[in-house]
């Protein structure tokens, strides 16, 4: 699939919002990306993570990592297509983990996979993550690059999608200015 392609789908599930968001980096902006619309449809979900995974799969990952909530569906496809485990990160006392049971053994080559990169933040914190656990991180994959490309994670990236889309900072948001009403659609946006 072309990267129009892909926009298409999104657009047919009505994922790609123009308004006034607050996005999960606590930035604002005048688009927002909902890959949970998305991602509800198992075989487009399939379809669009076997292609990411086709990007990153001479990396040589054993494992694939997310952070809980929106990576995990991308994960877990993620590593099907792959044929490996697929695992999942999240907050614990604020610090992003693994839990439940999940390991990764020393060294292990592991990919660290998101729905929407905007920052990378939630990527950042996954790549800790799995590094304090032994991991070695190998790449980083998304459906959707906001970014424009301009994060760095100082390991091989690839999307299927980058869009460059503004992003503010509160105190110098343009929609806030013009009183434009704020939505917060994300899992664990802040103000």
């Amino acid at each position: 699939m072309t990267e129009n392609e892909i926009l298409d789908i999104f657009r047919k599930h009505s994922a790609l919002l123009e308004g006034h968001f607050v996005l999960t980096s606590g930035l604002h902006s005048d688009r927002y990306i909902q890959c949970a619309l998305v991602l509800q449809h198992p075989a487009t979900a399939e379809a669009l993570c076997a292609q990411l995974a086709s990007k990153l799969g001479n990396l040589g990952a054993t494992v694939v990592a997310a952070p809980a909530l929106g990576g995990v569906i991308v994960s877990y496809e993620v590593a099907r297509a792959l044929g490996v485990r697929s695992l999942f990160t999240e907050r614990q006392d604020g610090v992003m983990t693994l839990r439940r049971g999940f390991t990764i053994a020393p060294g292990e080559p592991t990919l660290v996979v998101e729905d929407v990169v905007t920052t990378g933040g939630s990527t950042r914190e996954t790549i800790t993550a799995v590094e304090q656990a032994g991991g070695n991180v190998v790449g980083v994959g998304s459906l959707i690059d906001r970014s424009g490309g301009k994060v760095d994670l100082g390991v091989p990236r690839s999307a299927l999608v980058t869009l460059d889309v503004k992003s503010y900072n509160p105190a110098d948001c343009p929609l806030c200015k013009s009183g434009t009403p704020v939505v917060k659609p994300g899992s664990r946006s802040k103000r």
